[in-house]
């Protein structure tokens, strides 16, 4: 895969994410690589125990779900990427899907939660790259334009 790797958000995006409005609901884009085997720093548990990205990442949704669901976090949408039709041809992704928040701030609940910060580490030892688009919703009446 082409290109910097994404795990964690920069100071200046978590930044311009907290200066948006925080009482309106959003709808998070999921885009996320795995590596072949979880990086886990010196000092965890699991560190050099042989986890493939994927099975941290499953650990990383295991203890970060009861923290989502009680900020009112739901996966709307989850899909499996089949083919890449316009863009870089070697970006594939494991794992897709949107997640809605009933407003920003639940998010950010979330993220700031003690047990979630944990829990994260599962999904920085996991991701190889990923994508998190923040997005709001607008007119769904099905036309195009």
């Amino acid at each position: 895969m082409s290109g910097e790797a994404h795990i964690d958000p920069t100071r200046a995006a978590f930044d311009a994410f907290k200066a948006l409005p925080r009482d309106e609901p959003i709808w998070m884009l999921n885009l996320v690589r795995y590596r072949d085997l979880a990086d886990y720093p010196e000092g965890h548990a699991l560190h050099g125990q042989g986890f493939s990205g994927a099975e941290a990442y499953r650990l990383y949704g295991e203890d970060s779900d009861p923290i989502f669901s009680r900020v009112g976090g739901k996966v709307v949408w989850r899909g499996a990427m089949q083919l890449m039709l316009t863009g870089p041809a070697d970006e594939q992704w494991d794992t897709i899907f949107i997640a809605h928040y009933p407003t920003a701030g639940a998010f950010l609940a979330m993220v700031t939660d003690p047990d979630y910060r944990e829990a994260v580490k599962h999904r920085q030892a996991a991701v190889l790259t990923s994508r998190l688009v923040r997005m709001q919703s607008l007119d769904t009446s099905g036309g195009f334009a």
